[in-house]
């Protein structure tokens, strides 16, 4: 798996490069060079330096760090508040870049063919606008991140068979079941484990603790001592995720003692799944959602290329494989 992985990296990246390298029929490889820069604006959803935005961010200046003179980024954070996204989305229309990346809010949606329309570049990641999608795949209106519903249902299935948990067990899924499109992932989790005989518990994530899971500190510690029966904790964000083992010890839980399961990894739940805490993670590998976009839109300014849609939400993570993938989150990579 990981040789056929790096295999296919390699080659992707390859062709990427001679693609930057090679002029186009009917002009000299000096004239390409002289063209003005891509004007590219990223927009990580999260806060600056967020466990899982901060991720998005490096692979996104990694991706024109290898562009060099060819690209000129610029980076918004949105503290994960798709209004915030909205309003960032508008002032960056205004300032008519050759391309926009953006997490495919449904608030965001309303903006896109008049971005578009200006003769912008859409790309999203992270969460999906599939109709859109497929209206303005020729123009270059991709997606790079996890199939919500199918990633959710995975971690799910896969926490209910390594836990053991199942008829007469339950599970609290601290999620965002309420956001129409990122609530598929949430879904995803909840069907899994009822199907496993799980009793499940849904707690939505508040604005405060979506945008600081620090702030959800004393909520999981009231929520645990009202529910002491609870065998197993998902938390569907990855700030959430990273702040889990906090989260267990402000509970005066024992690791093990409750199955935490998640997705996305850092630095913080690479520890949590050492020392117990955390389980299993499902890391839908948010660098190549910062990477990719940013090359997605190069590709469509310079060479019309259509959109590119790339599943990234895979990757389970726990104990057997973490050392192996905890040097590169200590990175920024993984």
């Amino acid at each position: 798996m990981k040789k056929s992985l790096l295999t296919h990296v390699t080659i992707f990246l390859t062709v990427l490069f001679l693609v930057g390298m090679v002029a186009a029929p009917g002009f000299a490889a000096d004239d390409k060079v002289k063209e003005d820069k891509v004007q590219i604006v990223y927009m990580p959803g999260g806060p600056a330096g967020g466990s899982f935005a901060s991720i998005k961010a490096k692979g996104a200046r990694d991706a024109a760090e290898i562009l060099g003179d060819r690209v000129n980024l610029r980076i918004f954070y949105g503290n994960w508040n798709p209004q915030n996204d909205v309003k960032i989305f508008q002032e960056s229309m205004a300032m008519n870049p050759d391309g926009i990346a953006v997490i495919g809010w449904g608030a965001i949606e309303p903006f896109v063919e008049e971005a578009i329309d200006r003769g912008i570049i859409v790309t999203t990641q992270n969460v999906a606008l599939g109709e859109v999608e497929e209206k303005y795949k020729a123009k270059g209106f991709g997606y790079v991140g996890q199939e919500q519903y199918s990633s959710g249902y995975t971690l799910g299935k896969a926490a209910a068979e390594r836990s053991g948990l199942g008829e007469g067990d339950s599970a609290m899924v601290w999620g965002l079941k309420s956001e129409p499109v990122r609530g598929q992932r949430t879904r995803g989790v909840i069907d899994a484990l009822e199907e496993a005989g799980l009793e499940v518990d849904h707690m939505e994530i508040s604005s405060e603790v979506d945008k600081d899971a620090s702030n959800g500190i004393p909520v999981f510690t009231g929520y645990m001592q009202s529910h002491p029966e609870i065998d197993m904790v998902v938390t569907d964000h990855g700030g959430l995720t990273a702040t889990q083992e906090e989260y267990f010890k402000s509970a005066g839980l024992d690791p093990d003692e409750v199955y935490g399961a998640g997705f996305d990894l850092s630095p913080a739940t690479a520890r949590a799944i050492n020392s117990g805490y955390t389980d299993l993670v499902l890391d839908q590998q948010p660098y190549l959602q910062g990477f990719l976009p940013v090359f997605q839109i190069y590709l469509t300014a310079r060479y019309n290329f259509s959109g590119l849609h790339i599943d990234t939400g895979s990757g389970l993570v726990g104990p057997s494989n973490i050392d192996v993938i905890a040097p590169l989150a200590e990175k920024g990579i993984r």
